[in-house]
């Protein structure tokens, strides 16, 4: 090479050693680099310079399978030549894998992505232009390697920069060309035998190769001997001294050469059309040609990847496997690196040899270029949890974090017994904000929920709530929860924290089949909920301001500590129990001031440890826990909870055609000595399984465990003595009554007296001295909590998380067209919007009582009944520009966004929920606050944090 062409050393590692590759002034491929200093990736074999066969291969900056030709020589590049003479990379490198950076996933949307950029590519992707087309092109020599093409249509590409998902409306045009055809023969193993049109480019980069002889179609540009007749063999040891021709006449010939390049003819690049043989996909150019069938092969390799010779298509032959498929399946010919664009012509011409019709390649499976897991991986993230307003406060009190429900839940705060003693001799707070909190309005409400529960909801008085299961078609237990009513048309309904999703889901489609009359809000995430539970729970409800206090199995506005709150009574601890519902942004204030106000009774949070355990005493179930696929409610001891002289609810006709059946097993309380099994463990009748443990649990203040389990019936009845274990730790456990704990249920119900509990709240006033300033009652005059609310208001803009902050509004569910006059009435302040999430819902950036206003000023007394108009604060936002907003957007979002401004958009992006609105000098992010965080941490890693305000 002369001295003219070499611009520059790059120092690269090569097995360990340094090595000054030669370059010129423009970046070379590593494989001719490589090349130029005598080092063969693989040591031998027909190289093609295309990415088209196995012979380049090896392990670059410690990825494997890397096609030297189709990367760029850099300095500090190391490479391993782990592929050498066919040898496969160790699964578990023994050197330290190379920090690699976290790569982004990035999304483009077009009309039509044309892959390849040669002679048809180029043509054709300015045709397209010219007719209007908005095309993205696609060229693997531009480093845009198409790894796949899959449903929508999209093609994956492997970039330097990030994995690139290309989203297709119109059609996909695929102008690969054709790749060259290797020899098979003997010695084509060696080192100095290339393909034609690689020989042409080595030739075009300086490289010395000496003495050339050309098989077939001689080089461009090279000076060849053109070889007459078939090719035999390849000599030499490592690198080729001579090629061997047969000739017409039956005779060898044999020719010295230090190179030998093959120009056997052309097979199109079909694979990718092949992977979307059921797509818009069209191929061009060479691509769309007819392959050339190569001679049968004789002897030799015909699958470098895989190892397969001419022998092994043979013994496939001779033991009955005829088809191409079951050819390559059999001898995994076409399953390597080059994914058959080597062996494939071979194969093919060897079934018609043996008398098949010549059989058309199938459908190519994904992927045509290897990718990393970190290419895999990018843009991908685990599931995202949400966390409850109060998450922070549980680290803060060193909570053990679990996920449960779906959630982020405390498990326990560091000491399960005390976190028992407190709910059950003094008052405790939990955190149940996870479950699902449903509202339910319209004239057809009492309707529709006689329908979707087996309980008669018509009985509920104004106030009143009840216990109920929710069940399937099928007769099966799928959720439970609470109904409260609070008037004739609207109703306030839980479900648990794993099934509130489903459940709405099930409620919805259930309203809409049936075209209920309803409007449907889901409030799970934007209201809060704290649970205060113990002897002392009243007591404490007193001192932060309740005036009055629901009894058993009924629920009412309350101000509790300053904070307006939907407060139900009921119990899952066994003990007074008094459930707080309020807006999340109020849940942090609430929480510090309840604690601070039971201090001196000994409050203190419990987690979902404990409040496993202690609902366990009371036999309650957890459904998903204690509960299967086909539980039914008389398989649970639940019938009481389903009325069969209801005219109609869902599974019904199940339920009644399931109790005509002979019961076949229960779930039943069981009673041993302590300590307590395992959950899951065996029940044993003698010596037969009869079933298993569902929830286990030591009671302390019983002195023995106490477990659920289902129970196999044995003669028609649950034996009232069962072993519990494994064969060589059975333990004895008898069958009890349920519940286990206060049978009469006199702690949860006990009677509470405001007027009494204020008269002795009064009395400690009285002797303010004695009195700790925490816990002095939270009454206060009107004014004074109104002035606490407005300032609280005013500083909501704190950040949630990072960018975040929090988003003040006032969500309106309806029917479609009362909402459409509702909206039409309001006047939205300069930098208020109003987005409709649902043709039944939309959020208006406006204040509660401003809108109620508006809308009782436009509406019809009839039409604004029907309205629900709640405040909203169970959102988080960020305003970002525009550009650095789409740039994100590019990484995150897998759907194309609108052009137009202004415009609202809604769905996943980082794989979490968001809504966008964008406005023409400005994008704004909401995403419910539970998942703010996550999305923070996903948008913005390695960003600066800056506060963002978000309530423009």
């Amino acid at each position: 090479m002369s001295e003219e062409r070499v611009a520059a050393s790059v120092d690269i590692l090569v097995d360990g050693q340094r090595v000054p590759l030669s370059s010129t002034a423009t970046p070379e491929p590593l494989l001719v680099g490589l090349l130029r200093e005598g080092l063969h990736p693989t040591g031998g074999g027909c190289l093609c310079m295309a990415g088209d066969c196995s012979h380049c291969l090896a392990t670059v900056d410690g990825v494997s399978y890397v096609r030297t030709c189709q990367v760029l020589a850099n300095p500090g590049m190391v490479v391993e030549r782990n592929h050498f003479a066919g040898a496969h990379p160790p699964l578990i490198p023994e050197a330290e894998p190379p920090t690699v950076r976290e790569l982004p996933a990035q999304h483009q949307w077009c009309d039509v992505a044309v892959i390849g950029q040669g002679t048809s590519g180029r043509a054709e992707t300015a045709r397209l232009r010219e007719l209007g087309r908005h095309v993205v092109t696609l060229d693997a020599g531009a480093g845009q390697e198409v790894a796949g093409i899959y449903a929508g249509p999209t093609v994956v590409v492997r970039t330097q920069e990030a994995t690139l998902t290309v989203h297709v409306r119109e059609e996909i045009v695929v102008a690969t060309g054709a790749a060259e055809i290797q020899p098979v023969a003997l010695g084509t193993e060696l080192s100095g035998l290339m393909t034609a049109r690689a020989c042409a480019a080595f030739h075009e980069a300086g490289l010395d190769l000496g003495s050339v002889v050309a098989v077939g179609e001689p080089p461009a540009g090279v000076e060849a001997r053109s070889l007459k007749g078939r090719l035999r063999r390849c000599e030499g040891t490592s690198c080729v001294t001579a090629v061997v021709m047969l000739q017409d006449d039956g005779t060898e010939a044999r020719h010295l050469c230090d190179t030998v390049s093959f120009g056997l003819g052309l097979h199109p690049r079909t694979a990718l059309v092949r992977m979307g043989h059921d797509l818009p996909v069209r191929a061009i150019g060479d691509c769309a040609l007819p392959s050339k069938i190569p001679l049968p092969p004789i002897e030799g390799t015909v699958c470098a990847c895989s190892g397969v010779r001419v022998s092994d298509l043979d013994f496939v032959w001779n033991n009955g496997f005829h088809e191409l498929e079951l050819v390559k399946r059999a001898t995994l010919a076409g399953t390597g690196t080059c994914q058959g664009s080597a062996c494939l012509p071979h194969i093919r011409s060897f079934l018609e040899a043996k008398g098949k019709e010549l059989q058309s390649p199938f459908t190519a499976r994904p992927l045509t270029r290897q990718l990393t897991f970190q290419e895999v991986a990018a843009g991908a993230h685990h599931h995202a949890t949400p966390r409850t307003p109060l998450h922070e406060e549980h680290l803060a009190l060193g909570a053990h974090m679990q996920r449960s429900g779906g959630w982020w839940r405390p498990w326990d705060y560091g000491d399960v017994a005390a976190e028992r003693i407190a709910v059950r001799e003094a008052v405790s707070l939990g955190d149940v904000s996870t479950l699902g909190k449903f509202l339910i309005q319209g004239h057809d409400a009492l309707e529709f929920l006689e329908l979707v529960y087996p309980t008669k909801v018509a009985t509920l008085a104004d106030g009143r709530s009840r216990y109920a299961l929710l069940l399937n078609e099928r007769g099966y237990v799928l959720d439970d929860g609470l109904i409260c009513r609070e008037h004739a048309e609207r109703f306030f309904l839980t479900l648990t924290s794993a099934g509130s999703t489903l459940g709405e889901l099930w409620l919805r489609d259930w309203a809409e089949s049936r075209k209920f009359d309803i409007a449907i809000l889901n409030q799970t995430q934007s209201l809060a909920a704290i649970n205060v539970t113990g002897p002392k729970a009243a007591e404490l409800m007193v001192r932060a301001g309740a005036r009055s206090l629901p009894s058993f199995a009924t629920h009412g506005a309350s101000k509790i500590a300053g904070v307006e709150c939907r407060v139900l009574r009921l119990s899952f601890t066994g003990e007074i129990s008094y459930e707080l519902h309020h807006a999340a942004v109020d849940s942090v204030r609430l929480w510090r001031r309840l604690l601070e106000l039971g201090g001196d009774l000994g409050a203190r949070p419990h987690g979902l440890d404990a409040l496993m355990r202690l609902r366990l005493e009371k036999g309650h179930i957890a459904v998903g826990q204690d509960t299967d696929f086909d539980s039914t409610p008389r398989r649970i001891a639940h019938e009481w909870a389903v009325k069969l002289d209801k005219a109609e609810f869902i599974g019904k006709f199940a339920v009644e055609r399931t109790n005509r059946q002979p019961l076949d097993r229960e779930l039943v309380g069981l009673e041993m000595e302590l300590p307590a099994p395992l959950e899951g463990a065996p029940v044993w009748h003698d010596e037969s399984y009869v079933g298993y443990v569902t929830s286990s649990t030591d009671s302390s203040v019983l002195g023995k465990a106490v477990l659920l389990a289902w129970v196999d019936l044995v003669g028609g009845q649950v034996p009232p003595v069962v072993t519990v274990g494994g064969r060589d730790s059975r333990r004895l456990a008898q069958r009890a009554t349920l519940p286990f704990f206060d049978a009469a249920g006199e702690r949860a119900r006990a009677k509470v007296s405001v007027r009494t509990l204020r008269a002795q709240l009064d009395a400690k006033a009285g002797a303010e001295a004695d009195v700790p300033s925490h816990a002095r009652s939270d009454v206060e005059s009107d004014a004074q909590s109104d002035a606490e609310s407005e300032v609280v208001r005013m500083q909501r803009a704190t950040d949630i998380s990072g960018r975040f902050a929090g988003l003040e509004a006032t969500r309106l569910a309806g029917a479609p067209e009362v909402l459409d006059e509702a909206l039409s009435s309001l006047e939205l302040p300069i930098e208020g919007f109003a987005l409709r999430f649902a043709p039944d819902e939309v959020m208006v950036t406006t204040d509660v009582a401003t809108v109620q206003t508006a809308v009782r000023a436009a509406l019809s007394s009839a039409a604004f009944n029907t309205l629900m108009i709640e405040r909203e604060t169970g959102f988080a936002a960020t305003w970002l520009e525009p550009s650095e907003a789409l740039a994100l957007l590019s990484q995150g979002c897998a759907w194309e966004l609108p052009s137009e401004r202004p415009a609202f958009a809604q769905g996943a992006a980082w794989e979490i929920p968001v809504k966008l609105w964008f406005e023409h000098h400005r994008v704004l992010f909401i995403v419910p606050a539970p998942y703010a965080a996550d999305l923070d941490r996903r948008m913005f890693a390695g960003a600066p944090s800056a506060s963002a305000g978000a309530t423009q």
